[in-house]
C-alpha cells in the first residue's frame, strides 16, 4: 500500500510538532511547506519545500501534480491569506482540509482588554493622547502604525521591521520567544509602557506578555481572530493524528 501524501503548511512550533510526530512513518509521506519570511528557520524533522505556491491557484495544482491526500493547515493564527488560499485550493482540488490551530488566549479576571477585529481597527481604536505603546504583534503590519505619529512605540520582532515605522519616536527589539514573566514584566516597565497591542495567538510562548500587562493594570488592544469558515478545525497535534487516523482508516481497512 502506498503511503499517504500529506502537505503540511508550517511555520509554527505545532507545525514542527507535528512533523516531529509523522517522521520516519510507515502510513504517511510529509512534506512541511515553509513560507520563507524568516530569515534563518530552524531545521525541520521531515522534508522542507520553501516558498509561495502563487495564491489558491498555484497551491491547487501543487496539491494535485503531488497528489496529496491531505492538507494540514498548521500556519500561524493569524496568516490569513495563506488560510484562505488553502481552503479554497483543497475545495477546488476535492483534497482533505483541516486546520491545526492552538487555542485563542481567554480572558482573565484583571485583563483589560478591548478585543478589535483587525490591527488597522486597533489604530483607529488607540488613545488620543501621547501614549507609550508595545507593538507585540509581529513585523508585517507594524508599518500601520505610522499613521500615529503621535505615539511612542516599542516594537518586538524575530526579523527587523522593514522599513521601519514612519514615526519620531520608535525602539525595536529583535527576539524569539518563548518569553518569561520577570521579563516582561522588566520590559514594560523598564519601557514605561501605557498600552499593549498583541493578536490573540493563543499557546504559551508570549503569553507572559498578556499576563505581565494584568499584573500591571496595563490596558491591551487584543487583535481577535478571523478564521475562514467551513475548515474542520483541531487544538492539538494529538488530536490532528487522530483526525488522520480516522480520515484513512477505511482505506487502510480496505488496503487501497
Amino acid at each position: 500500500m502506498d503511503k499517504h501524501r500529506i502537505l503540511i503548511l508550517g511555520g509554527t512550533t505545532e507545525a514542527r510538532a507535528l512533523g516531529e510526530a509523522l517522521a520516519g512513518s510507515d502510513l504517511f509521506d510529509t512534506t512541511l511547506s515553509l513560507a520563507g519570511r524568516t530569515a534563518d528557520p530552524r531545521q525541520q524533522p521531515v522534508p522542507v519545500r520553501i516558498g509561495g505556491f502563487g495564491g489558491a491557484e498555484g497551491l491547487a495544482r501543487y496539491l494535485k501534480e503531488e497528489r496529496i491526500d491531505l492538507l494540514v493547515d498548521a500556519t500561524h493564527p493569524f496568516a490569513a491569506r495563506i488560510s484562505r488560499n488553502a481552503a479554497e485550493a483543497a475545495a477546488h482540488g476535492n483534497v482533505p482540509l483541516v486546520a491545526l490551530r492552538r487555542p485563542a488566549w481567554e480572558r482573565q479576571e484583571g485583563d483589560r482588554w478591548t478585543s478589535v477585529s483587525s490591527v488597522a481597527e486597533a489604530v483607529r481604536r488607540l488613545p488620543s493622547g501621547p501614549t507609550r505603546i508595545f507593538l507585540a504583534i509581529g513585523r508585517q503590519e507594524a508599518y500601520q502604525f505610522s499613521a500615529r505619529p503621535e505615539h511612542a512605540y516599542v516594537v518586538r520582532s524575530v526579523d527587523p521591521v522593514t522599513p521601519p515605522l514612519d514615526v519620531p519616536d520608535a525602539r525595536y527589539v529583535l527576539a524569539c520567544g518563548p518569553f518569561g514573566l520577570e521579563d516582561e514584566l522588566d520590559l514594560l516597565k523598564r519601557e514605561s509602557i501605557a498600552l499593549v497591542v498583541a493578536k490573540n495567538s493563543g499557546g504559551s510562548a508570549t503569553y507572559a506578555k498578556i499576563e505581565a500587562a494584568r499584573r500591571l493594570s496595563i490596558p491591551v488592544l487584543m487583535v481577535e481572530r478571523q478564521e475562514p469558515p467551513g475548515v474542520p478545525s483541531v487544538p492539538t497535534v494529538a488530536a490532528a493524528l487522530a483526525h488522520m487516523d480516522h480520515l484513512f482508516s477505511a482505506e487502510r481497512k480496505r488496503g487501497v
